[in-house]
């Protein structure tokens, strides 16, 4: 099975996808500091630096004929304006846009799979359901789309159930030519915890949890863990969302969604009836992503190593849906050959 990968960032999909046995032909992202980071890890694979919304039909008809045919086209349309985490900012259209070019590039190449990644809000999009119709070639408007005329299987998957130490729940859209795509099912009953991603013995450097500048927000969020574990358990404070958490989790269970944004903070004691704290690093962000150690990340700052983890995919996700749709292949195969 041969693929391509649209908005590949840092290559979350393309990870997942080739740990199940995919060829990664090429990946495709405009963001150059993801690219370096692709190339990295993906050295079979060419690397288009392109802006895909500024790419015409034409221009994805000679890249087909520059890489040939493909089995499996991969997609995680940027979802800075599905988010929730924009926050009150208003919707970018050309952001939203972006999803377009998925159909674009599955008219020119055919494959006979697709599998789109996009945050849970993407659903409330005003052309959502537009956008299925055209994967479908059910469109009224959009009769060019008819060649298109994919199954298509909506799932909620939540990282967490694949292995994952992250509670990471997003959208994907399997699409198959030929037959309904698979459901996908959960791989562990119990979720890992954060605990297997925080290096709480690394040398990291620390701060003091109570100085004069630390505000009072961070220390109220402390505070509040404090009264639930008591003070000699370790735990995380989280900077972000209003769910009711209060602002800290246990170690004890999976890592709250890492955005691309410094959002956690490791509290311990430190062996003289206080606290101290730091926060969460690039490579502890890294497994609790579902990537391996071996996945190279040597490009840019700190802050834009977590940017680009934020923005990525877990590809243990991905590697469950390429293994089920495989295995669902080979059993279509097999029943026709008999």
């Amino acid at each position: 099975m041969k693929a391509i990968d649209l908005f590949s960032g840092i290559g979350g999909n393309s990870w997942g996808a080739r740990a199940a046995g995919v060829e990664i032909v090429a990946g495709f992202d405009k963001w150059e500091l993801a690219g370096q980071v692709y190339r990295d890890n993906f050295p079979e694979a060419k690397f288009f630096p392109v802006d895909l919304a500024s790419l015409s039909r034409q221009r994805i008809r000679e890249i087909k004929d520059e890489i040939g045919d493909i089995d499996l086209i991969l997609a995680s349309p940027e979802c800075t304006s599905h988010s929730v985490a924009r926050g009150a900012r208003a919707r970018e259209k050309a952001s939203l846009r972006l999803s377009w070019n998925v159909w674009r590039f599955a008219e020119v190449f055919q494959p006979r799979w697709l599998v789109i990644e996009n945050v849970v809000a993407m659903t409330k999009w005003d052309y959502y359901q537009d956008f299925l119709q055209i994967l479908r070639g059910t469109h009224p408007r959009r009769r060019a789309s008819i060649s298109l005329r994919y199954h298509c299987r909506e799932q909620f998957l939540t990282a967490s159930d694949f292995n994952v130490p992250q509670k990471r729940r997003r959208l994907y859209i399997v699409c198959d030519r030929e037959q309904e795509p698979p459901e996908i099912h959960p791989l562990c009953a119990s979720p890992p915890p954060a605990l297997q991603a925080v290096d709480l013995n690394g040398h990291y450097r620390y701060s003091p949890l109570v100085t004069p500048k630390r505000a009072k927000s961070t220390l109220a969020r402390a505070e509040r863990a404090f009264q639930v574990l008591g003070k000699e358990s370790p735990f995380l404070l989280v900077y972000y969302g209003s769910d009711g958490s209060g602002g800290w989790q246990r170690l004890e269970a999976p890592l709250r969604t890492i955005t691309t944004l410094d959002r956690f903070a490791l509290v311990k004691p430190d062996g003289n009836g206080g606290h101290m704290m730091r926060m969460l690093q690039p490579p502890e962000l890294q497994t609790a992503m579902g990537f391996p150690p071996e996945f190279r990340l040597e490009h840019g700052n700190r802050r834009q190593k977590i940017h680009l983890l934020g923005n990525a995919v877990c590809p243990p996700v991905m590697t469950a849906i390429i293994r089920a749709l495989t295995s669902a292949g080979e059993q279509e195969s097999g029943k026709r050959t008999r």
